[in-house]
């Protein structure tokens, strides 16, 4: 029995949804609702003490880490293989699937907070702000109140911005040489970078990519096209948060494009 916990809006835990459906792979789904809290409950902190999606169980073994999720099941369901027959090929895979948990995970929240998350911590009234701003102690708090008022012109977005750009502009250097991310065949590579791309597109952002970036452009029509993309990136998806992101990704459009033309 193959059972997968995550979330709708985790980009982490859409990683081993995109695998699981790449390998036509049957599974059962537990939503944890990280928005409510419920990775913090005893019974969820058991399976992963790190409080976070996913969490993969299979015949009562559990694997954490979305990375590693994703290297389990190609080794635990070989077939159609996602990880490349050549080594250097492999090589190149797990740079991609690394660059992603090192570098554009952790600047996928500051954007995505300041340009739509944030709104739904102040609809809630002052009083839940200001819980949120001292939550984690006077130490965090001028930080955490810089990203509720400022949005993408706070220096925390505004750097995560530029991260991203960098990021892209290595794909398309990529991507004009291969088909795709690690060589001539889809791979692990797309399984993990695609829910951050998916995204930007979310909130907005692929002006990013079509106006100047004809590789990207392409290789993300390509995805789009997989005959899963719509249910595993938007079937767990909240549909008002949905068009939050996509509201808040026009309205932060000209602003995002001013930090882009002075980096």
């Amino acid at each position: 029995m193959l059972e997968l916990y995550h979330h709708g809006t985790s980009v982490c835990a859409a990683k081993p949804r995109v695998v699981l459906a790449e390998k036509k792979i049957e599974w059962t789904g537990h939503y944890v609702d990280i928005l409510a809290g419920d990775q913090f409950k005893p019974e969820y902190m058991k399976l992963n003490p790190n409080a976070v999606v996913p969490t993969l169980v299979h015949d009562g073994r559990v694997v954490i880490e979305s990375t590693v999720i994703c290297e389990y099941l190609d080794d635990a369901f070989p077939e159609p293989p996602l990880k490349p027959a050549s080594p250097y090929d492999r090589a190149q895979m797990r740079i991609w699937t690394k660059r992603i948990d090192e570098q554009v995970h952790p600047n996928t929240t500051p954007v995505t907070f300041a340009i739509s998350h944030r709104h739904v911590v102040k609809s809630h009234g002052p009083q839940v702000v200001e819980e949120y701003i001292n939550r984690m102690g006077p130490a965090v708090a001028p930080r955490r109140r810089r990203r509720i008022e400022l949005g993408v012109e706070d220096e925390d977005a505004r750097a995560a911005l530029k991260v991203w750009d960098k990021f892209l502009g290595d794909m398309e250097t990529r991507l004009a040489k291969n088909q795709w991310l690690a060589g001539p065949e889809f791979s692990l590579a797309e399984c993990c970078v695609v829910p951050f791309i998916n995204r930007l597109d979310m909130l907005q952002l692929s002006f990013m990519w079509v106006e100047k970036r004809p590789g990207v452009t392409d290789w993300f029509r390509r995805i789009r096209a997989r005959p899963w993309y719509d249910r595993t990136m938007f079937g767990f998806c909240p549909a008002p948060l949905r068009q939050l992101m996509r509201e808040k990704g026009l309205e932060a459009q000209t602003k995002v494009r001013a930090i882009l033309a002075a980096a």
